[in-house]
């Protein structure tokens, strides 16, 4: 009997996705396990997994296909000798299609801990959707492409802001968006290039946006000496084995991830966020690291830093920014984090502050190490100096805790052998 493969919910939040491509056609047979197609999120590019044996009768979304919503059939499984049917198969078809491991090399991240799971939600995630997507109703989604709105121009005023009918409507009332303008008051050039923003873009400058303005940023800086910490690690790496299992080659962000960490744990105020009438207080330290991708940013995660080596940390690192960069990243493996560092030390940047990632409440910019004269004693001596500036949210987070989190950091690098002990 046909049943129907339907567009895969990637993640407990996902509305939508791309079909960016077909690794089977029609007619094809199937076994279950087979990956038969590649789904992409605006933040990763996945495979999908036939749950079941059967040939590929027909295709239903062409490859290229955008905003496909979730549990949309895309295509018919049928048996040997069955008619292929024109569209969709009976209700029975409703078992949900299994994403396929992103990097069935990669080792997979940590669960976070089941108590966890108790805390409140907070604001930000019960609001909205972890990853910025757009909640809309499918009649609002179709009125909206009939009368092309962009819907991430609009408010929703269903449950959890949920955009419907009545919003899209609304929308076509008002008519047509204003040309685009440089300022309040200069017109873009007509010889200017106009790129629409991509869909990971889009999100990045609505979640920035929301963070910067709704949440009251509190910023403390600090000079930290990292003579002593590139001494350690310029030691460990010559003790490393050239090649092996066991080989590493720990990047000075290594050990300051691992450094935040253990002072997340000596100050644990930070590992938080805001929630309604509530603090969260987060049991583990997992820390998103900020990682430049072709299109945008995206946070990563190391789960349980506290609790791993350096070298652990430093080929977790390694893997999860690979991934990152060609879009192989699976939801758990960049949502959620208790912490963000943000580390633009590699460009040459003397100090910069950093906007929050919510819902977490902090984020650490790192800045270059620096040659600079600094006073050892009664004499004068060069260093090399780091400036790094802490960005938390004044809400749950005081300044003077940001300020002890800062005390804290800068005495740990300065003194790293808690790095590896």
């Amino acid at each position: 009997m046909a049943f129907d493969i339907l567009m895969p919910a990637l993640s407990p939040t996902m509305t939508e996705g791309k079909l960016l491509r077909w690794l089977k056609k029609e007619g094809d047979t199937i076994s279950a396990g087979q990956v038969i197609a590649e789904i992409e999120t605006d933040k990763a590019t996945m495979e999908v997994e036939a749950v079941d044996e059967g040939i590929l009768g027909k295709i239903f979304v062409p490859e290229g296909t955008e905003g496909v919503a979730v549990n949309t059939p895309i295509a018919v499984l049928i048996e040997e000798g069955e008619a292929v049917p024109d569209q969709a198969a009976t209700p029975k078809a409703t078992t949900p299609q299994k994403p396929a491991e992103a990097a069935p090399a990669a080792p997979k991240a940590a669960a976070a801990p089941s108590s966890q799971k108790a805390a409140p939600v907070p604001a930000a995630q019960s609001a909205g959707t972890p990853t910025g997507r757009i909640i809309a109703s499918p009649l609002a989604k179709r009125i909206a492409k009939e009368a092309s709105i962009d819907l991430t121009d609009l408010k929703g005023s269903g449950p959890n802001g949920r955009i419907v009918k009545r919003d899209v409507e609304a929308a076509k009332t008002r008519g047509p968006a204003k040309p685009v303008t440089a300022t309040a008051t200069t017109t873009v050039p007509a010889e200017a290039e106009i790129v629409p923003m991509s869909s990971m873009r889009k999100v990045i400058a609505r979640r920035l946006t929301e963070a910067k303005t709704t949440i009251p940023h509190f910023y403390v800086s600090v000079d930290v000496q990292l003579d002593a910490l590139l001494s350690l690690r310029h030691q460990l790496n010559t003790a490393s084995p050239a090649e092996g299992d066991d080989a590493f080659k720990l990047s000075v962000n290594d050990m300051l991830i691992k450094a935040a960490a253990i002072t997340l744990r000596r100050v644990p105020g930070l590992n938080v966020s805001y929630a309604p009438d509530a603090v969260v207080h987060y049991p583990s330290v997992d820390i998103s690291i900020a990682v430049s991708i072709p299109d945008g940013l995206i946070t990563p995660i190391i789960r349980n830093v506290d609790k791993k080596s350096l070298r652990e940390i430093s080929n977790e690192m390694k893997d999860l920014v690979a991934r990152a960069r060609v879009g192989k990243l699976k939801p758990e493996e960049f949502q959620g984090g208790s912490f963000s560092i943000s580390n633009l030390g590699m460009y040459g940047i003397s100090a910069f502050s950093a906007i929050i990632n919510p819902p977490q409440a902090g984020i650490l910019a790192v800045a270059a190490g620096e040659k600079r004269p600094v006073v050892k004693g009664d004499s004068l001596a060069i260093g090399t100096v780091m400036t790094a500036t802490i960005s938390v949210d004044h809400r749950v987070i005081d300044g003077a805790l940001a300020a002890q989190w800062m005390s804290v950091f800068r005495s740990v690098v300065e003194s790293p052998i808690s790095l590896v002990v």
